[in-house]
């Protein structure tokens, strides 16, 4: 898991009883308003197709694919 993934874990993860548990609902909602953003900057800049916001969101996760 890159560096940004486990912070929004990390930000995700509640302690119950003493117990880190993962919430899995808040972390994708974590993970889909970081998608969001990075398709505001583009949308920002104006000058990006779609394959170009894919491979930002790729870069931004770390995704190798």
């Amino acid at each position: 898991m890159n560096q940004r993934l486990q912070q929004l874990a990390d930000l995700a993860t509640e302690d119950i009883l003493g117990v880190p548990i993962l919430n899995q609902e808040r972390f994708a909602e974590l993970i889909v308003k970081e998608c969001i953003d990075q398709v505001e900057v583009f949308n920002a800049r104006m000058d990006a197709g779609p394959r170009h916001i894919v491979e930002a969101i790729k870069q931004h996760f770390g995704v190798k694919e």
